[in-house]
């Protein structure tokens, strides 16, 4: 019958699709251009909802918490997602041959096919429904196979996913002493400076490539990571990414205390992982959206920077390079922080904040500030 025919080719073709989505999106360690992909095409429409109802919650803790569930729980609904579509397309596959099936509760139908597909693609094997024709044994038979290869490479899978989350989040977290919560890039080199340690920039600078570089192939081999939330509401790998830039931006245009070239380097991986980033999430570069420093700002940016020791020779904007480098990168932070609601670090704090260590209920019960060292009492040190 034509129905038939037309039920197994859509079941092949169900089965095509999901495999090589979920080659491209588990086993292909590169980028994908192509317009529509199922993995693509269900985190856009899935997102956009979970984006909406958080903007509703003022709260911003109970709302960073609500973001924080969609990852891992996007992930898991994904991996359910491909698993019932191949159980659908091998049961019309099964159908096609006009249910060749033996079951206990007499004539079989289209939904005895699909039952048996799914205890065959789990692996549980009831045996109240069995393949009766040499068609059906071949299907059933590589169902089967398939079914256990596709849970191997999930088990496979989430280890790898929560590996590459976890190195990412290490810099982080070490980043919190060295620029502060959230992290700022005045704080950055303040905080060095204060030490007569801004030699040591050229070294975190360095590592801090590095971790551009590995995040750039992490996030492009697994874009879910980029919806995975830091441990702190005031973290996150956009944050922390944009104070490196940040910092790297000032001391190309004024600092001469830090190597330029190591910023140079930092600074040209960093932006390289923004722009694929925003490609691969097909985010448009938010161009003009208000300023992170405005002119007053920067008087106040350098005189703080002053009172520690930087010198920031950068003066009118005609002679500075940080407009220009600032053009380079910041539209595709804005775009990226809009589409995953992650808040921006300003170039520095107008109000100094508590590291994120200070603010736990066992510090907020410690012994008073004068029975502390002095290393302890002194705000913002390590």
């Amino acid at each position: 019958m034509i129905i038939h025919a037309v039920a197994g080719i859509f079941g092949f073709l169900l089965i095509f699709a999901v495999l090589f989505d979920a080659f491209e999106t588990i086993v292909l360690p590169r980028r994908v251009t192509r317009r529509f992909r199922i993995t693509a095409f269900f985190y856009r429409t899935t997102w956009q909802p979970w984006r909406w109802w958080a903007t509703h919650i003022k709260k911003l803790r109970r709302r960073e918490a609500f973001l924080s569930y969609y990852g891992p729980l996007s992930l898991i609904v994904l991996l359910g997602l491909w698993a019932i579509a191949m159980v659908i397309g091998f049961g019309l596959l099964e159908w096609s041959f006009g249910s060749r099936v033996q079951t206990l509760y007499g004539s079989a139908n289209i939904w005895d096919d699909i039952y048996l597909s799914g205890t065959t693609f789990f692996t549980v094997g009831l045996g109240d429904v069995v393949p009766h024709s040499t068609a059906t044994r071949i299907i059933t038979f590589f169902e089967g196979a398939m079914g256990l290869g596709f849970l191997g490479v999930v088990i496979g899978y989430l280890p790898v996913i929560y590996s590459s989350f976890s190195q990412r989040e290490v810099a982080i977290s070490l980043l919190d002493a060295r620029a502060g919560s959230p992290p700022t890039a005045a704080e950055l080199l303040v905080r060095y400076a204060r030490e007569k340690d801004l030699d040591s920039l050229r070294d975190l600078l360095h590592d801090w490539e590095r971790w551009a570089a590995e995040l750039l192939e992490s996030h492009l081999s697994y874009p879910v990571l980029a919806y995975f939330r830091s441990q702190h509401d005031n973290e996150s790998w956009l944050a922390a990414l944009t104070t490196i830039l940040d910092a790297s931006s000032l001391i190309i245009s004024g600092i001469e205390e830090v190597s330029k070239h190591q910023a140079e380097l930092t600074f040209a991986m960093s932006r390289h992982a923004l722009v694929d980033l925003s490609q691969v999430f097909n985010i448009q570069p938010v161009v003009g959206d208000g300023e992170r420093l405005p002119p007053e700002s920067m008087e106040k940016l350098r005189d703080l920077l002053l009172q520690q020791g930087v010198n920031f020779s950068c003066r009118g904007k005609s002679q500075c390079e940080l407009e220009w480098l600032r053009e380079q990168y910041e539209p595709y932070v804005k775009g990226l922080a809009e589409w995953l609601l992650l808040t921006l670090p300003p170039f520095y704090l107008e109000k100094k904040k508590k590291d994120n260590w200070q603010s736990s209920a066992w510090k907020q019960q410690a012994s008073p500030t004068s029975q502390q060292p002095e290393f302890v009492r002194q705000e913002g040190h390590f």
